[in-house]
C-alpha cells in the first residue's frame, strides 16, 4: 500500500514536471528539483542518496561529456577550415538547370554534413550558406526552412554527440553495428521523406539565376580541397569498419581536417587554429554539459524509485512492443515543446521510466525514446535553438512553420517508431 501512495506522489510530480516545462520553466533546475523531490518522497537514506544520486552518476557521466566535447569541436573545426561550407557550395552547380534535383542535393549534404558535425554554430554556419541557395531555386520560406531543418534533424540518429546522452538511460546500448545500422535506416527514412516533402512542393520550384550568382559571389572564404569532403563522416567510418571508439576517431578526423585544409602550414597557425575552435566549441555546450550533469542526478533518483510506481506502471504501459510503437506514434506531438516525449525536456521522466520498467529489451526501449526526440522535437519544434534561429534569420512566421513542418515530422515518427518494432524484436 506504501509503494502504492508514494508511487502515486512520484507520478504526480511527474505530471507537475512536465507542466513546469511546457510552461517554459528552466529545464535545469527542473532536474534537479525533480531529484531533490524523487530522493524525498522516495524516502532513499541521505548517504545513499549523495553517494549514488548526487555524486557518483555525475562522475561516471565524464566519460560521455568527453566524447561530446570532442564531438562538438570536431563540429566547429568542419566549419572553421571551411569543408561544411565548399560541400555547401558544391550544390550550386547543378541548380540552373536541374532545380528539383538541386534542392534534394542540398538536403543530402546538409545530412551529410551532420552526421558528426553538431550544435548551433554549425547549423548556422551552414544555414547562412544553403538556406539562401534554397531561397533562389524558388522554394517558398516555409518550404526551404523545413526541407533544411529537417534534413539537419536525420542524421541526429547516428550522431554520436546525440547517441551519447540518450545513453545515459538506456546504457547496455552500444555506438556500433546493431545500432548503427538501425540509426542510418531511420535516417535514411527520414531523408525519404525530405525529398519526397521537396516532390509534393515541386511546382513551385524555379531558379532565380541572379540570388544564385549574388550567393556565390558573396562567399569570400577559401574553398576546403575536394579531397577532404570525405572527412564528415570519418568518425561513423572508423567505428563501423576498424571499431573505433569515439574519442580517438574524432580526433583522427580533427587531425586530417586540418592537415587536409592547409592548417598545418606552420606551427603558430595550427595552435591558433586549434585554440580557436576548442574555445568557440566549448562554448557552444558549456549550458548542455551542465544540464546533463543534473540530468544524471534525476535518472539516479528515478532509477531507486523505480520499484515504487512500477504496480502502477505495470498496468498502465502496454507490454506489446507493436502497441507501445503505435501509442507513441500517435502521441508523438508530445515531444513537441519540451513535452513529455522530448528526452531533453519533460521527456526525461519519460525516458527514465522506460528504462526502469524493463518491459522492453534497451536498444528498443532506446528508439522509443530517440525517435520522437529527434524527427519531431529536434527537427520541427521551435524550442530546439536552431530552428529557432531559422525562423528568425528568414522571418517565418512561427505558425505556418509548425504547420508545414510538423505532419511531416509526425509521419517520420510512424515510420521509424515500426522500423524499430521490426528491427529490435
Amino acid at each position: 500500500m506504501m509503494n502504492l501512495i508514494i508511487g502515486i506522489l512520484l507520478l504526480l510530480t511527474f505530471l507537475g514536471f512536465i507542466y513546469f516545462v511546457m510552461r517554459g520553466g528552466n529545464i535545469m533546475i527542473g532536474f534537479f528539483f525533480m531529484a531533490l523531490l524523487w530522493t524525498i518522497i522516495g524516502g532513499i537514506p541521505y548517504k545513499v542518496a549523495i553517494n549514488d544520486i548526487f555524486s557518483q552518476p555525475a562522475l561516471d557521466y565524464g566519460s560521455t561529456i568527453v566524447v561530446i566535447i570532442f564531438g562538438s569541436w570536431f563540429g566547429r573545426v568542419l566549419v572553421d577550415t571551411n569543408i561544411a561550407g565548399s560541400i555547401s557550395e558544391q550544390t550550386i552547380r547543378v541548380s540552373k538547370k536541374h532545380p528539383i534535383m538541386a534542392a534534394i542535393l542540398v538536403c543530402i549534404v546538409t545530412s551529410f554534413i551532420f552526421t558528426s558535425s553538431y550544435g548551433v554554430g554549425a547549423v548556422i554556419a551552414v544555414g547562412v550558406i544553403l538556406l539562401p541557395i534554397l531561397e533562389s531555386l524558388g522554394l517558398p520560406k516555409n518550404v526551404s526552412v523545413v526541407a533544411f531543418v529537417l534534413s539537419v534533424g536525420a542524421p541526429m540518429y547516428v550522431n554520436i554527440v546525440i547517441i551519447k546522452q540518450i545513453q545515459l538511460f538506456f546504457p547496455k546500448v552500444l555506438y556500433a553495428s546493431k545500432y548503427l545500422t538501425y540509426g542510418f535506416a531511420a535516417m535514411i527514412v527520414q531523408m525519404l521523406v525530405v525529398i519526397l516533402f521537396i516532390l509534393v512542393h515541386a511546382k513551385v520550384i524555379h531558379v532565380n539565376e541572379e540570388k544564385i550568382e549574388n550567393q556565390h559571389l558573396d562567399d569570400k572564404k577559401k574553398s576546403a580541397p575536394i579531397y577532404s569532403y570525405f572527412i564528415p563522416i570519418m568518425p561513423v567510418f572508423m567505428n563501423l569498419t576498424f571499431g573505433w571508439q569515439p574519442v580517438p576517431a574524432l580526433l583522427l578526423s580533427i587531425i586530417l581536417a586540418l592537415l587536409l585544409t592547409g592548417n598545418m602550414s606552420s606551427y603558430h597557425h595550427c595552435l591558433d587554429m586549434i585554440n580557436a575552435t576548442i574555445n568557440k566549441s566549448v562554448s557552444d555546450i558549456s549550458g548542455l554539459l551542465v544540464m546533463l550533469f543534473i540530468l544524471t542526478m534525476f535518472s539516479a533518483a528515478a532509477i531507486k524509485n523505480t520499484a515504487r510506481f512500477s504496480t502502477i506502471l505495470h498496468n498502465v504501459i502496454p507490454h506489446d512492443p507493436l502497441v507501445i510503437a503505435i501509442v507513441f506514434a500517435i502521441l508523438a506531438p508530445l515531444a513537441l515543446f519540451r513535452g513529455p516525449l522530448m528526452v531533453w525536456g519533460a521527456g526525461s521522466a519519460t525516458a527514465a521510466v522506460i528504462a526502469g520498467t524493463g518491459f522492453f529489451n534497451q536498444y528498443f526501449g532506446f528508439a522509443l525514446i530517440v525517435v520522437p526526440a529527434v524527427s519531431m522535437a529536434v527537427s520541427a519544434c521551435i524550442t530546439q535553438s536552431w530552428n529557432l534561429w531559422a525562423l528568425e534569420y528568414t522571418n517565418l512566421d512561427t505558425k505556418k512553420f509548425l504547420m508545414t513542418g510538423v505532419p511531416w515530422a509526425w509521419g517520420t515518427c510512424a515510420l521509424n517508431l515500426l522500423l524499430a518494432v521490426v528491427m529490435f524484436n
